[in-house]
């Protein structure tokens, strides 16, 4: 009765329905990190993943997260490659079923006393599998500097997707990046809550400012770390956390090219650029409380012990423009 249904059941032992993707305009498709802390979403070149990437090997952008290539699946490719092939199966099985149906009823004695007739319900789902559309087209295209595989994303990324590289270079710009932006940013932000609460306006908007402070120190520390590294002539160990001390970080970089912080910028420029540094030694440490060592080592005479410092945002973006002269120097003799 069901010769049909069984035939296409036995067929269908270890079928596999094969969904294609669609890429973007630019010839990108879309990736997404497996670790479910992360899953950051990220797109990649069709013609590198074909020729680049490996199977064994895939790298987040974001946390560097390593996995095969088959764990890079976005959830909605998963859920739409699961409905596709759930109604593809469905609708083989569907038509199977009326197939049976009709060659049983055309079996049937007409006329006869007894009459049977078979009739499956339903609409035959659709059997068309359909590519699986891209997201639209992210902005930021990076080509790595290592394997020049093409990768795009939204936001920051540290790691090659291809080859894992973690460039200094693309880290430092996208931290300075977030950074500017954030400053830009702060008159929006301003605005915004100040219709809820002009104190948690103004707060949020100061927290925000001095962090920018912080962070501008810890992408130049970690850029100097590593340019440093990479000259023939480095030391193999320095003391911890040398490039936030402009003192000790100054003094490395002259002993390799004799030159320093004060041969890149002006002398003004220098007073100020320790001056910030100083202050944002205070937020890391003393959660911005003036003390004698700050005076004596900034030679700030805004400040007595006790008070607390002000960071504007013309601060934060001062001290920018200061690392992003003094990172181009460094890159440059290094390189």
């Amino acid at each position: 009765m069901f010769e049909k249904l069984l035939r296409e059941l036995k067929q269908m032992e270890g079928i596999k329905v094969s969904i294609p993707i669609e890429t973007d305009e630019n010839g990108f498709f879309d990736r997404e990190c497996p670790d479910e802390e992360c899953m950051f979403e990220f797109k990649v070149h069709e013609e590198d993943w074909k020729n680049n990437f490996k199977d064994e090997s895939v790298f987040c952008p974001m946390c560097g997260n390593e996995s095969t290539s088959d764990t890079f699946w976005t959830t909605e490719q998963v859920n739409n490659a699961q409905k596709q092939a759930g109604e593809y199966i469905e609708g083989k099985i569907h038509k199977a079923m009326k197939d049976d149906a009709r060659n049983f009823n055309s079996r049937q004695p007409k006329g006869g006393f007894i009459s049977m007739n078979m009739s499956v319900k339903g609409h035959t789902p659709q059997k068309i599998i359909m590519p699986i559309p891209s997201q639209e087209i992210f902005e930021q295209k990076i080509k790595c500097e290592k394997c020049e595989s093409r990768y795009s994303v939204i936001g920051s990324a540290f790691f090659c997707p291809c080859c894992g590289h973690n460039s200094v270079e693309q880290t430092f710009n996208n931290t300075i990046n977030k950074i500017e932006s954030s400053i830009n940013n702060i008159p929006t932000i301003r605005k915004a809550l100040n219709e809820i609460s002009k104190d948690q306006s103004e707060n949020t908007c100061q927290t925000l400012i001095e962090k920018c402070l912080l962070d501008s120190v810890v992408a130049f520390q970690r850029y100097c770390d590593i340019m440093y590294s990479k000259h023939k002539n480095s030391k193999s160990k320095i003391p911890f956390n040398a490039f936030q001390k402009l003192d000790v970080g100054g003094d490395l970089w002259n002993e390799l090219f004799n030159e320093s912080y004060k041969d890149w910028l002006t002398e003004t420029e220098f007073k100020r650029l320790n001056i910030l540094f100083q202050r944002r030694h205070l937020l890391q440490h003393t959660e911005g409380i003036v003390d004698e060592k700050y005076i004596a080592k900034s030679f700030d005479n805004k400040y007595k012990s006790g008070q607390r410092i002000v960071v504007k945002e013309k601060d934060a973006i001062e001290l920018v423009i200061y690392i992003k002269t003094l990172t181009t120097e460094i890159r440059n003799k290094v390189e």
